[in-house]
């Protein structure tokens, strides 16, 4: 499809919610859709070709080659910070930053633009440059999302590593990157403490610098706690400059003025590592043009106001780290390129206290709140009685869960206590809720209930997003029947897709591609690896990942309803069930479940009621779902091993219940956990023997 010009809709005034959803059948349609969507941004050169698809090849081992806004030049940074300030908003607040310890700062569009340009020119004097890879080890900071932006500004294809992941997992991104510059903190505050970071940094570099043949540069360092650190000041390059450089000496002291360069929209942006306990991480890569499509439009159509006019009041907050997914889209590109005003928060939410979350709602008048699921299960659980009355919590007008599938009880949780001041005309809470589903291979929303749907089902992700496509299918591609389980796919992408497996295209072919390779007539589908069913209203259930679901005597049996189930129970905040062996059917469900404070008090006193627990919430799952769901076993443990999306690794989970040798553990948010969980399935002993089988 061609496209002669384009004509710019300023994002803040988009109504979005009222332009009408292509027809799925119809891809010209959902071209012009997303041809309509591209004119939110600020386009240096208008592109040709909106879309091209040279479908995935069996005989070569590759993925589609899958390309949007042919010929379009662009830079993600202008239309996040620029162009704002240009159209007279840059004294418009972009960022409420809240530190862990309680340090607050407002940060505006123009204050950006300006911390932004020095960023920028600080890359560019340590010898960065248009494709060149930066990994950035920060935490939730105003200089995280100024560094990121000021690599989109250059060219520099960043990837964003966790703050707490280890040594071993950041050079394993370091190395596979190739990248030239690390920047990263003296320390960062979590859980109350300052904690040391540079030493991770450091051990991560080793042997990966130019002198010893690698291609580590310099690494650039935040001031941030004041911690005691180790410093190299060997001159790697020539530059004069040492291989370690102040932030507040080359960032702070940089120019303030930077012009920058264009883009072709196919340009990489940001590689995305995804999480597993099997295997390396997948390097993803997102382009520039398509991703910040995707992102803007699907943030405005979620997330902002629907009415253009009262837009202004907005205030967002995603609750994600800054590098996960989820906040490159929607606490970074998204709302950035939109013009937004938005919280981003350092720490954990429990400290001081377990109301910090609300007290930030309440401070900056936050209207949309997006988090995971697994998150508000601890808000649940730290707050048994509701949240209390003290908290101001009217601003609130949207709710989005993220990561899995909202279970029932967390979504009534959320309208109850979180939108507690909004109701319908009965009186009863009626908080509008998105329950998102997609991935980092996806870069943007998937599927999702529209936010002005009166009707939500928990644990339903409704249908398609406007120009996505997907289906419910079989092993062979047929599509199933009403609440058959089945495995979803992606049969017409979104222009936020991923490209390809960083240095690895092969990869990017036998994890997504191969299975449906020749569906449609050799177009070929993407498999997202989780499974779906649809109900008699044509609505999608997402039922976990498809080796997590759990074949028991023939019955196909979902984990996330069993977890679902165990939630229900007063005793039980969070739980995560695993298919473990089992001599007589298999496969047989173990649920590890994480105790309410009253129930941990209780068994505490009286370790003796125990078992009673156990035989009490199997028989609570039986009675939910029906006796064959009922779990072999309950185990209660501190924590279930989750990603930093808040995924469940439940593959983990029966690695350590069978005494299975385990993969990289080393991408978890909570990885303390995994040693705690294994010493309590020892000394339990629940795994039976497997018998070895007779030739």
């Amino acid at each position: 499809m061609q496209q002669a010009a384009v004509e710019r809709i300023d994002p803040l005034y988009a109504d979005v919610h009222a332009w009408p959803e292509p027809e799925k059948h119809d891809d010209d349609a959902r071209l012009d859709f997303w041809a309509r969507a591209a004119t939110l941004l600020d386009w240096e050169t208008p592109w040709e070709t909106t879309h091209s698809w040279t479908p995935p090849s069996r005989q070569a081992r590759r993925g589609p080659d899958m390309r949007w806004f042919e010929g379009g030049r662009l830079n993600a940074a202008v239309n996040c910070v620029d162009r704002h300030v240009a159209a007279g908003r840059g004294q418009k607040v972009a960022l409420h930053f809240e530190g862990e310890p309680g340090d607050r700062v407002d940060v505006t569009y123009a204050d950006l633009q300006e911390r932004v340009n020095r960023a920028a020119n600080a890359l560019e004097s340590l010898g960065v440059g248009h494709g060149d890879r930066v990994v950035i080890y920060l935490p939730v900071l105003v200089e995280t999302i100024v560094i990121t932006l000021a690599c989109a500004r250059i060219g520099a294809v960043h990837q964003l590593v966790f703050g707490g992941f280890s040594a071993e997992a950041l050079r394993f991104r370091v190395e596979d990157t190739g990248a030239k510059l690390l920047v990263t903190t003296d320390g960062q505050y979590r859980r109350g403490a300052a904690v040391p970071v540079k030493a991770n940094a450091d051990a991560a570099v080793a042997g990966l610098t130019v002198d010893a043949g690698g291609t580590v540069e310099h690494v650039l360092v935040l001031r941030r706690t004041g911690s005691e650190i180790n410093w190299t000041d060997t001159d790697l390059t020539g530059d004069g400059l040492g291989r370690d450089v102040w932030w507040h000496e080359v960032v702070d002291t940089a120019s303030p003025v930077h012009e920058p360069q264009f883009f072709d929209a196919e340009n990489e942006l940001f590689i995305m590592y995804t999480s597993g306990t099997t295997g390396k991480p997948k390097g993803l890569v997102h382009t520039t043009g398509g991703y910040l499509t995707g992102a803007l439009f699907s943030y405005l159509r979620l997330f902002a106001h629907p009415d253009p006019a009262q837009r202004d009041d907005d205030v967002h907050w995603c609750t994600a780290d800054l590098a996960w997914v989820t906040a490159h889209t929607y606490e970074m590109y998204g709302p950035l390129a939109a013009g937004a005003t938005q919280v981003i928060y350092e720490g954990v939410p429990n400290v001081p206290h377990p109301g910090r979350h609300f007290e930030i709602i309440q401070r900056h008048r936050v209207t949309s709140y997006y988090t995971a699921p697994t998150l508000v299960r601890s808000l649940m659980g730290w707050w048994p009685k509701g949240v209390p009355g003290e908290y101001d919590l009217s601003s609130v007008r949207l709710g989005g869960t993220v990561g899995e599938a909202v279970n029932p009880e967390a979504a009534q949780w959320l309208r109850r206590e979180i939108g507690r001041d909004t109701r319908d005309a009965q009186g009863r809470p009626s908080l509008p809720l998105v329950d998102t589903w997609w991935q980092s291979e996806s870069g943007s929303t998937v599927l999702s209930p529209r936010p002005e749907a009166t009707a939500f089902t928990p644990g339903s992700v409704a249908q398609d997003m406007p120009g996505w496509k997907t289906a419910v299918v079989d092993e062979f591609g047929t599509p199933t029947g009403t609440d058959v389980q089945g495995n979803i796919v992606i049969t017409r992408p979104g222009p936020s897709m991923a490209r390809t497996v960083w240095g690895n295209p092969e990869r990017f072919y036998t994890s997504y591609w191969e299975k449906y390779v020749d569906a449609e007539n050799g177009r070929g589908w993407f498999l997202a690896g989780d499974g779906a069913r649809r109900d008699q209203d044509g609505n999608i259930w997402i039922l976990g990942r498809i080796d997590d679901a759990i074949n028991v005597s023939g019955h196909l049996l979902s984990t996330i309803e069993i977890e679902s189930a165990l939630v229900t129970h007063p005793d039980v905040v969070e739980a995560g069930v695993a298919p473990v062996y089992d001599p007589k059917t298999g496969h047989a469900a173990v649920a590890f479940t994480v105790l309410s404070a009253a129930a941990q008090q209780r068994l505490a006193s009286h370790p003796e009621q125990e078992a009673q627990l156990i035989e009490t919430l199997r028989g609570h799952v039986a009675q939910v779902i029906g006796p064959v769901a009922k779990p072999r076993t309950v185990i209660p443990v501190p924590e279930v091993p989750k990603t930093r999306s808040g995924k469940i690794m439940r593959r983990l989970l029966t690695q350590l219940h069978d005494g299975q040798r385990l993969g990289d553990t080393t991408s978890l948010q909570n990885e303390p956990c995994v040693p705690q969980i294994q010493r309590i399935c020892q000394e339990r002993g629940t795994a039976p023997t497997k018998e070895k089988s007779h030739v």
